[in-house]
């Protein structure tokens, strides 16, 4: 059964300790900031994993997904978690990954296979309300938080802004980078003036930013939402368009916070992703570690106010955000554990 996760384990560098007769092997995991969707589900794997003597994992959190997935398609690592943005990228060599080229892409990518997919967060936009910014179409001439210096969290962001505010970045507004950790400090310091970001509702960035101040949070224009463009860059390998009523984004956000929105529905963009591993693990190993998650998804949505609206176990391509140009496979592992548990795999999500 799961147990609550202990403050340890949202240390940089996480060890469960385990006895050596009951942990299979030992392998490496890393993920992205603490107490994110991705963090959470990280830390929780180790602890899954740790409690039923599958395997002892040691995780490093706050790290850059860019690195770590090309690091996981490499076999340096075991176990990584992300948006299936990064696997399309690496397997091109396109973006990030150019460097590489397009064959020592393509040769690596097929490496990383998914454990279990669910949405990392959605795309969204705030600000304090004295910075005065009255919408998406208000931002030429802002500081405006991206991301971190290198990731396809501020790819996503910069073209986010471009499509509905009509804003290049360091040209028509200056770019604001930091390390995940820095984030909500850039925000609350005023290094920034507003952030694009990839949240929840209520996400631990803009619920630490919203506690030093009244703040909005602007839904996606409507029009160019649902044009073409729109939905085309929404519906990217790696993400789906997002739909909630306002009603929910209020009632999940609070008090201090002010939901601008042209009708009764919130907008935004969901990156979707999973936990992966690379296509060497052992087919047990894998089959334990998605089992583990199985078993334990109901226990896991409650690790967070947020993580119930997370599609945790929810294996449907559409909501899911895989098949068609998402070039990430479920591991045969993994493909039994789900199926063992009365669940069902698209023939174009198996590898």
């Amino acid at each position: 059964m799961f147990t609550p996760l202990k403050t340890a384990t949202l240390a940089l560098l996480t060890v469960l300790p385990v006895s050596v007769t009951l942990a299979q092997e030992n392998l490496t995991s890393n993920t992205a900031g603490a107490g994110t969707a991705a963090g959470l589900t990280a830390t929780a794997l180790v602890e899954y994993a740790t409690d039923r003597g599958v395997a002892n994992i040691q995780l490093k959190d706050g790290q850059t997904g860019t690195n770590y997935i090309q690091a996981l398609a490499e076999g340096k690592i075991d176990i990584a978690n992300g948006p299936f943005i990064l696997p399309f990228l690496l397997t091109r060599a396109a973006g990030p990954y150019a460097s590489l080229g397009k064959e020592k892409g393509a040769e690596i990518g097929p490496n990383i296979q998914l454990l279990y997919p669910f949405t990392l967060s959605i795309f969204s936009m705030y600000a304090y309300d004295v910075k005065g910014i009255k919408g998406w179409d208000d931002l030429k001439g802002k500081k405006i938080l991206n991301g971190p210096p290198r990731g396809a969290a501020t790819t996503n962001s910069r073209a986010l802004i471009q499509l509905f505010g009509g804003a290049k970045a360091d040209t028509d507004y200056e770019s604001v980078t930091v390390n995940w950790n820095q984030a909500a400090s850039a925000v609350i310091d005023g290094t920034a003036d507003v952030a694009v970001l990839p949240t929840a509702f209520p996400g631990p960035r803009v619920t630490q930013a919203g506690a030093a101040g009244a703040m909005t949070l602007y839904s996606m224009p409507k029009d160019a939402f649902e044009s073409e463009a729109g939905q085309k860059l929404l519906n990217k390998p790696g993400s789906v368009a997002y739909t909630i009523p306002v009603a929910d984004i209020r009632a999940a956000m609070g008090d201090g916070w002010t939901v601008v929105t042209e009708d009764d529905t919130f907008r935004g963009m969901a990156v979707t992703g999973g936990d992966f591993v690379n296509k060497s693990m052992d087919e047990e190993t894998a089959y334990e570690l998605a089992k583990s998650h199985i078993e334990n998804i109901e226990s896991h949505k409650k690790l967070a106010p947020f993580m119930a609206s997370l599609n945790f176990g929810v294996l449907d391509p559409k909501v899911a955000g895989l098949c068609g140009p998402n070039p990430v496979k479920f591991h045969p592992g993994a493909v039994r554990a789900w199926e063992e548990a009365g669940h069902t795999i698209a023939d174009c999500a198996k590898p």
